[in-house]
C-alpha cells in the first residue's frame, strides 16, 4: 500500500539510500516523496539518483518539507543536530533514528515534549534488501507510527517491534550478527581451501550454504536442531564435522559473542546517559 507521507533523510549515506530505494522499489512511495540532505554533496546526489528523490539544501529546509524525518547521521552527530532542529519540530513530525546507541531518552530530550520518535537498530544486509531490524516506539509515538516504521523497514528486509529493554539484545544479535556470519563464511572458505577448493569457489559455496540454511529455517518453521538432524546421518561426514565444532566450542563462542555485544551496548548506553545528566 502506497504511503502518503513525505520522507526526509538527514544523512544520505548508504543505509539511507538503501532504505529510500527499497521503499521506492516496493511501491510504498514515489520519488517526489523522498528528500535527502548531506554535508557531502556527492552523497546527496547519489541518494537522489539511486532513490529518485530530491536533494534539499540543509536539515532545516528538509524538516519544513517532511512528515517523516529519518536521522541517518553518525551517532555522535545526532544530539547536536536535534538541538538545532528542536525549535522547528512540530507534532506533525515523526522522527525515525537509525543511529546506533542513541536512546529514546536522548532523542526525546533533545527534540522536546512534542516529538514522536522511533528508534531503529538496523543492520548492514539492508544494503542488499536482506536486513533484520528491531525498532522501539517512543513515549509519544502512536500505533500508526509503528506501522509506518514497519512498512518502511520491511522494504529492505525484516522488521520487528521490541520494547527498549530488549534493543541491546537485538544489537548483539542482528546488529552485530552480520560480522559473525562473515567470519563464519571466511572460516568455512578457509577450510574448503585447505581441502583443495579454489578460494573463489570456496567462498561462493560457503556464502550460499549459509543463505540456504537461513532460508530453510525461515520458510519451513522447523527448529534449527531438527533441520540439523535431517542432514546428520549416523556415522557420516556431517556428524564428524559437528563433533569438531563442539570440541572447538563454536556454539559456546557464538552464544558468548551475542551476550558480550549486548552487554557492551548496555554499558555504552549507561555511559552516554551519565554524561547527559552531569
Amino acid at each position: 500500500m502506497a504511503l502518503k507521507k513525505t520522507f526526509g533523510f538527514i544523512g544520505a549515506g548508504r543505509m539511507a539510500t538503501a532504505l529510500a530505494g527499497g521503499m521506492a522499489q516496493a511501491g510504498l512511495v514515489r520519488g517526489r516523496q523522498l528528500l535527502g540532505t548531506d554535508v557531502v554533496p556527492a552523497a546527496a546526489k547519489a541518494f537522489a539518483k539511486a532513490a529518485g528523490g530530491r536533494v534539499v539544501k540543509n536539515p532545516e529546509a528538509l524538516l519544513r518539507q517532511s512528515d517523516v524525518v529519518v536521522l541517518a547521521v553518525k551517532p555522535h552527530q545526532v544530539i547536536e543536530l536535534l538541538g538545532e532542529l528542536a525549535g522547528a519540530a512540530t507534532a506533525k513530525h515523526l522522527f525515525i533514528s537509525i543511529a546506533a546507541g542513541v536512546t529514546l531518552e536522548q532523542l526525546e530530550s533533545a527534540l522536546g515534549s512534542k516529538a514522536r520518535v522511533i528508534r531503529v537498530m538496523p543492520n548492514t544486509p539492508a544494503l542488499v534488501g536482506e536486513g533484520a531490524a528491531g525498532f522501539v516506539r517512543g513515549t509519544r509515538a502512536k500505533a500508526a507510527d509503528a506501522k509506518l516504521a514497519q512498512q518502511m523497514l520491511s522494504a529492505v528486509g525484516v522488521a520487528v517491534e521490541v520494547p527498549e529493554r530488549l534493543i541491546n539484545a537485538v544489537t548483539g544479535l542482528s546488529g552485530s550478527g552480520p560480522a559473525y556470519g562473515f567470519q563464519m563464511i571466511e572460516a568455512l572458505s578457509d577450510g574448503a581451501v585447505a581441502a583443495g577448493l579454489p578460494r573463489e569457489l570456496a567462498t561462493q559455496l560457503a556464502a550460499q550454504t549459509l543463505i540456504g540454511a537461513g532460508k530453510m529455517v525461515l520458510e519451513t518453521g522447523e527448529h534449527p536442531g531438527a533441520l540439523k538432524d535431517m542432514v546428520t546421518s549416523p556415522g557420516g561426514t556431517t556428524i564428524e564435522g559437528l563433533h569438531e565444532m563442539e570440541a572447538a566450542g563454536v556454539r559456546n563462542g557464538l552464544m558468548n559473542a551475542v551476550r558480550a555485544a549486548a552487554d557492551k551496548a548496555a554499558r555504552a548506553k549507561q555511559q552516554k546517559l551519565s554524561l547527559i545528566h552531569i
